[in-house]
């Protein structure tokens, strides 16, 4: 799906102020929770980084053991 940074800004500036009610392009679209306003808002910007020839992050464990 295309997303746009207009909509990311609006999520963003929806999170910022603690709300789940979002407007962008005449729409409004209201999440559940902030969770899942957050995970939208990570879900466009690995998106819009992965079209912008940006790989996604890597997440690794790393762990440590005493001999």
């Amino acid at each position: 799906m295309a997303w746009t940074q207009a909509e990311l800004d609006a999520l963003k500036a929806a999170y910022a102020a603690g709300t789940v009610v979002v407007h962008y392009d005449g729409k409004r679209v209201e999440y559940d929770s902030e969770a899942g306003l957050l995970r939208r808002i990570r879900t466009i910007e690995a998106e819009i980084s992965t079209a912008g020839g940006n790989p996604k992050p890597r997440v690794g464990l790393a762990t440590f053991s005493r001999g």
